[in-house]
């Protein structure tokens, strides 16, 4: 029995919807067995529904309203349940606390005992309480205005929600002036990290994405004003889109980027005690903190890491470049490839950072980094080794099974794209 398009999609939906709901009934377990075989079932499935939204070029309007209600239903299934004890969230919590207290979060420290009265119940566990916040004064300022509203964890995590769905509305109006199928909504959509990372544990990211997205928007109606403040506004979340900056070069205006710059200036201005920019523990950071890292694990004995700090922007800064000159009509895809690289690069790569990327990826350019948006998921196993008193580092396998899955796909493509007739290679070139 041969089945439709539709259908099949509306079976990878179920399998989506039965297995993510089993997941996030063991939320609290993230990693464990439990949590991860459903998670990689409905891994499986979103691959499977990109295979056939690549395969079909048109769907009825009805396959996207119900695809869209069976995301916001898992949605909701990791929205109720808690975050992790040690979830970044908590921090985000803490920062807006200490801030509407007129305490300075660059400043202060969470473990420190004369600021022991000032903890809740929810922000007692925070992690790396001996080091004060890392992030930029755009993703502060959020923190206190959401805790402003109401403070708890829940709170944030309504709000992440909230700008997940607003990226959804951004990107429908994309694809519609683009003309792309508006299925690939779905793409966005139904990621299993949207469910676990912003639905379930909240993350700050969600929120630069839907900026950076923004900005992409803007640009493409030429609203160059907008395109400029809106990146600025990103990087004032978290810094990882600062390596796009070549790709706005003759598309933006020197007085827009000034505007950009003042705009991000005055985000800073209250928490400035002297001359420079505050940066909290940024620099442990770079300093200390080690995850998921093959490119800089292997070059770290032998560059100081200060110095290869340097490396993971400057390698998106050079990809930037090279789509800039190579590719002036503006493509999504463009904005995925330099922060691919950064990350890469990075001392770091936590599954959430990916969710930079998840707006942008409906092109077979982008095939390589889909899989890998979904081939770091085994990373969670981390967390359950933990718990078990095992290192904090994730396993070869991992490793092996995360990057080899990019690696072989991007072999694959590129072998593909040698074999063909030279007229077919400059067609495939096109991308949106």
């Amino acid at each position: 029995m041969k089945f439709t398009p539709s259908v099949r999609v509306y079976g990878l939906g179920a399998i989506l919807l039965g297995s993510l709901f089993i997941c996030s009934r063991n939320f609290r377990r993230i990693g464990d067995p439990s949590s991860l075989v459903p998670l990689a079932v409905a891994s499986i499935a979103y691959l499977l529904a990109i295979r056939e939204f690549f395969a079909t070029p048109r769907f009825p309007r009805h396959v996207i309203v119900i695809g869209l209600l069976l995301a916001a239903f898992w949605h909701l299934q990791f929205l109720r349940m808690p975050p992790g004890r040690d979830d970044d969230v908590h921090r985000y919590v803490w920062d807006g606390r200490v801030q509407r207290l007129g305490y300075d979060p660059y400043l202060v420290v969470p473990s420190d005992p004369a600021l022991s009265g000032l903890h809740t119940s929810e922000t007692r566990t925070l992690n790396n309480p001996d080091l004060p916040t890392p992030y930029p004064a755009g993703a502060e300022l959020f923190f206190r205005a959401v805790t402003a509203i109401h403070e708890s964890t829940l709170a944030l995590k309504v709000a992440f929600v909230f700008c997940d769905f607003a990226i959804v509305l951004v990107l429908l109006d994309i694809l519609r002036r683009s003309g792309q199928g508006m299925y690939w909504v779905l793409a966005y959509a139904w990621h299993p990290l949207l469910a676990t990372e912003v639905a379930g544990s909240g993350h700050i990211d969600i929120v630069g994405a839907l900026l950076l997205l923004v900005s992409f928007a803007a640009l493409e109606r030429r609203w160059r004003a907008v395109a400029a403040v809106a990146l600025g506004l990103a990087i004032a979340v978290k810094l990882l889109p600062i390596v796009l900056l070549p790709l706005y070069w003759k598309r933006v205006r020197i007085r827009d980027t000034i505007l950009a710059v003042i705009v991000v200036g005055l985000l800073y201005v209250p928490f400035l005690k002297g001359e420079w920019i505050p940066i909290g523990s940024l620099g442990a950071y770079v300093q200390s903190f080690r995850f998921n890292d093959p490119v800089f694990a292997t070059l770290e004995p032998a560059i100081s890491p200060q110095l290869l700090a340097v490396l993971a922007p400057l390698v998106g800064f050079l990809i930037a470049i090279r789509l800039r000159n190579g590719s002036p009509p503006l493509s999504s895809s463009a904005f995925v490839w330099p922060v691919a690289g950064s990350l890469l690069c990075a001392p770091v790569v936590y599954p959430w950072y990916l969710l930079w990327m998840l707006p942008f990826i409906r092109s077979l350019s982008t095939l390589p980094i889909i899989i890998w948006t979904v081939s770091i998921i085994p990373t969670y196993v981390v967390w359950h080794l933990r718990t078990l008193g095992r290192p904090w580092s994730v396993p070869g396998w991992v490793t092996l099974v995360e990057y080899g899955s990019v690696a072989t796909v991007g072999a694959i493509i590129f072998l593909r794209w040698l074999t063909r007739p030279a007229v077919a290679r400059c067609s495939t070139d096109r991308v949106v």
